[in-house]
C-alpha cells in the first residue's frame, strides 16, 4: 500500500441506499422508471407520498443549459420540489436554519433521469443546481404556493459567496 492512502467509507448499502446524514427536512423518494412496450413510464407525484407540498399550487421545467449553475438562491415560506427529466444534474444544499439540528451542513445529490429521484427542499434551505451534462438537462420543480409576480419569495447570494461552505 503506498503511503498516505486512505481507505473508502461505505457509501451505500447492498441494497443500492445511499449512507450518509440528511439535512432536517429533506428525505429523498427514489422513484421507479416502468419499461412498457412502447417506451418509459416514470411516476413523479403520488398524494400518498411522504415528499412533497400537501397541495401543490404551482409547477415549472426548467432547462439549464450545458454545464450552467444556478446558485444560490433560498425560499422564506416556499417549498420546493425537484424531478431531473433529462440529463445529469447536481443540487447542492446549505442548511442555514437558525433552529435546526443540521444548521451549518451540506447535502449533495446527482440526480439523473437514469435513477429517478424526488427532492423536496423546506423553507430555509440555500440550494444550487449544476448541470453536469456537456448538453442541457432540465427538471421540473413543483411548489406549495405559486410565484408571486409583484413580490417573489427568492433571496439570493453571488455562486461564489464565502457565507455557504460549498464550491461548484
Amino acid at each position: 500500500m503506498l503511503k498516505d492512502a486512505k481507505k473508502d467509507k461505505q457509501t451505500a448499502t447492498a441494497d443500492g441506499k445511499l449512507t450518509r446524514t440528511l439535512l432536517d427536512g429533506i428525505a429523498p423518494k427514489e422513484t421507479s422508471n416502468i419499461i412498457t412496450s412502447n417506451g418509459i413510464t416514470t411516476e413523479i407525484y403520488r398524494p400518498e407520498w411522504p415528499i412533497g407540498p400537501d397541495q401543490i399550487r404551482h409547477i415549472i421545467h426548467a432547462t439549464l443549459r450545458a454545464k450552467a449553475i444556478s446558485a444560490w438562491h433560498v425560499h422564506e415560506y416556499q417549498t420546493d420540489t425537484i424531478f431531473v427529466t433529462n440529463g445529469s444534474i447536481k443540487l447542492v444544499l446549505y442548511d442555514d436554519r437558525p433552529e435546526s439540528t443540521t444548521r451549518g451542513d451540506v447535502n449533495v445529490f446527482l440526480l439523473s433521469r437514469l435513477r429517478p429521484t424526488l427532492i423536496t427542499i423546506p423553507p430555509g434551505i440555500w440550494h444550487g443546481l449544476q448541470n453536469m451534462e456537456n448538453s442541457d438537462s432540465s427538471f421540473i420543480n413543483y411548489f406549495d404556493r405559486p410565484y408571486a409576480y409583484e413580490d417573489p419569495d427568492e433571496w439570493r447570494l453571488p455562486l461564489n459567496t464565502d457565507k455557504i461552505p460549498y464550491r461548484f
